[in-house]
């Protein structure tokens, strides 16, 4: 039933609630509140904290404009000898009058202190005379909405189809197992969505929005369900195609592995048996490899090209910025070339003609193992024989982009996939965002790597810092400092990253300072990297476009400028630029005063632990899930309800849940259908 046959749909309001992915009735109904309000009672005056949001209600004692930078109008109401004040920014002068001295006001808002005591700003209001208004029966919920679309109409929207439901004109299945509501005492659906659209007046606020009740449980456990369905159902669609059995071959293989300069370390190997293993079958090998900064997953992947190209298949190496690509195109070519191994390179910013060559070289078959950043996937690029491709930083990428490139194989074919990320990924968090691929850990770094010695400190200690760079540079060492980004704004960061090496360049007159930002052609950041890379350059001023790829030993000092504005899991990734050689590393985290409690709880996790792992579960216990993965894969997660850290404990049993419904498909799809929708685009690629 489409939200059209409710009565005042048309097709503007239906093109306003299908940007909320609201197409039908049933959908209406599963667009569940996201917090409440309690409008059920008064809260005296004398007893309001700051922070809470309540219905209030007083007598006007005064009502004037004060002059500041803007004008605003403030207004005081009392009730039984305590006060109030109400502030409106926005205003015109028919609502300044109309707050007259003795009237009586009910407003709603949220409390904060002001220069007075106590305010409310901007608060919805009411004034009255003698009746005061009614006061709601029930809880009110407060839902998701979009421009054009006020709360109070999607309220209506919903109240209507909660009147099909109990007419009957609407009937809603339960997709639950029976064992599974017995289990967990649960209610029924339609009671589910009742108490959660149409909580009592006597509900507790807090429990209704911060804990799962059985009738959220009811409806978290759902879309839990519907979630690993659709990561199943994406696994399936990756492996419907057969991909090249690449049996092992000791040729090129063997030869890489003595040719390298170290020894493969045991975890290393362990997961090189694991990416080995699948790629000797015709099964689509989709498995992501996981490792600290600096644990060697590069070189697994360069072991995964040649047994590739062994078996005559072409190899995509894609990266999400060019300056990593660069880095891998370097290591590629210095491993394989020596090997017979033409590595080849394509990106959105190569000149025309070289493109073409490009181009050629890729569609001919020449170009064995092919680098590049989102332009490997672009339609011009046609692969003679793709048979495996690798993506690095697999969070930067959303899982349309992955598929894109899949469907680069010959016609009829699979890929083989083995994507890598430096970004620990916590086990939760993993088996929800890509539960579609297998996992694997490297869990250990190379021998003699010492721990990054890590300090925080006050932006007020710069000159400080800016002499034990100099002292750094003239030992012999190479230093990074790092210029994060500003504002949301990478003009205005790389303006900050030019102003910073200007000042350290008139600073340091005898150190040679270098600079790499975002705004850099592509030759410039690797001319620029390449002489800092020799030991031309000692002080390397950048952006965070350094954040992974960028492999200098003999560089042991890092400075990360304003680095309470970073999230945990990057700055552990810049400072993983460090540490790569023999002597002993340090990073200087260095903040702007005052710094909030969260925000020195968040550098101290980083002063005490050098283990990704550790820091990354603490990044998700503190930031969330959408930010520990980013606004691309944020979105592909697409939780209404459930949350990953909360709901945690249930993952296990969900997952044995939903292999049980394989033997029900009507009931996969309608769940499936209820709870992702059009979400689930990404699993038919």
């Amino acid at each position: 039933m489409e939200v059209t046959q409710l009565n005042g749909v048309g097709p503007a309001l239906a093109t306003k609630l299908d940007k909320l992915g609201l197409r039908n009735v049933e959908d209406l109904l599963f667009h569940l509140p996201i917090r409440y309000q309690d409008r059920t009672r008064l809260v005296p005056l004398h007893s309001l904290s700051p922070k809470i949001a309540c219905l209030v209600e007083g007598q006007i004692t005064s009502s004037s404009l004060q002059r500041g930078r803007r004008v605003s109008l403030r207004v005081s109401i009392s009730q039984n000898g305590a006060s109030l004040g109400l502030r409106f920014m926005h205003f015109h002068a028919h609502q300044a009058k109309s707050f007259t001295n003795g009237r009586n006001v009910r407003c709603f808002g949220e409390l904060r202190p002001g220069p007075q005591g106590l305010e409310m700003v901007h608060p919805e209001y009411v004034l009255f005379d003698d009746v005061p208004p009614t006061l709601a029966d029930q809880l009110t919920p407060i839902y998701p909405t979009t421009e054009g679309l006020s709360l109070t109409r999607m309220g209506q929207l919903i109240a209507l189809a909660w009147q099909q439901l109990e007419q009957g004109t609407l009937i809603l299945d339960e997709l639950l197992p029976q064992q599974l509501i017995n289990q967990y005492q649960l209610p029924s659906l339609q009671e589910s969505l009742r108490q959660l659209h149409y909580p009592h007046v006597h509900a507790d606020l807090h429990l209704l929005q911060d804990q799962v009740t059985p009738a959220k449980l009811r409806l978290v456990l759902e879309e839990l369900i519907a979630h690993q369905l659709t990561l199943k159902r994406a696994k399936q669609q990756n492996q419907r195609l057969p991909a090249p059995t690449l049996a092992l071959s000791k040729h090129l293989e063997q030869g890489l592995i003595e040719n390298l300069p170290f020894e493969l370390t045991g975890a290393q190997q362990r997961v090189w048996q694991e990416v080995a293993t699948d790629l000797t079958t015709p099964v689509p090998m989709v498995r992501m490899v996981q490792g600290d900064v600096g644990s060697g997953k590069t070189v697994l992947a360069a072991l995964a090209a040649c047994r590739a190209v062994d078996h005559g298949c072409q190899v995509a190496v894609l990266a999400p910025t060019e300056i990593l690509a660069e880095q891998h195109f370097h290591n590629f070519s210095h491993w394989l070339e020596p090997l017979g191994i033409n590595v080849a390179w394509l990106t959105g910013k190569q000149k025309a003609q070289v493109k073409r060559q490009s181009l050629a070289a890729i569609a001919s078959g020449e170009g064995q193992v092919i680098v590049g950043t989102h332009a490997l996937f672009q339609e011009a690029v046609e692969y003679q024989h793709l048979g495996l491709i690798i993506i690095d930083e697999q969070h930067r990428f959303g899982v349309a982009q992955r598929h894109s490139l899949v469907k680069k194989a010959p016609p009829g074919k699979g890929l083989h996939q083995l994507v890598m990320t430096a970004t620990p990924i916590p086990r939760t968090l993993a088996m929800s965002a890509y539960g579609d691929l297998d996992h694997s850990l490297i869990d250990e770094l190379p021998p003699g790597r010492k721990p990054i010695n890590s300090v925080l400190l006050n932006n007020t200690k710069r000159a400080e810092v800016i002499e034990r760079i100099h002292l750094a540079c003239n030992s012999g060492q190479q230093v990074y400092w790092i210029c994060p980004l500003i504002e949301a704004s990478e003009v205005l960061q790389c303006e900050a990253a030019q102003d910073t090496a200007a000042l350290l360049t008139q600073q340091l007159n005898n150190i040679k300072v270098g600079l790499v930002h975002g705004r850099l052609s592509s030759a410039e950041k690797a001319e620029v990297m390449a002489q800092f890379k020799a030991g031309h350059i000692q002080l390397l001023v950048a952006t965070t476009v350094v954040e992974v790829g960028v492999d200098v030993p003999n560089a042991n000092l890092m400075v990360i400028d304003n680095a309470e504005r970073l999230g945990l899991a990057q700055l552990h990734q810049l400072r993983g630029r460090v540490g790569r050689g023999q002597a002993q590393s340090h990073c200087l985290f260095m903040y702007q005063a005052p710094l909030s409690a969260m925000g020195r709880e968040r550098l101290d996790i980083l002063r005490q632990s050098n283990d990704g792992f550790v820091i990354a579960e603490r990044d998700l216990q503190l930031r969330g899930p959408g930010e520990v993965l980013g606004t691309r894969q944020a979105g592909a997660v697409g939780l209404r309800i459930a949350d990953l850290m909360r709901d945690a404990h249930l993952l296990p049993e969900v997952k044995v849940i939903a292999e049980g419904y394989i033997s029900y498909p009507h009931k996969t799809e309608k769940i499936i259908s209820r709870w992702v929708g059009e979400n689930q685009a990404f699993a038919k690629v």
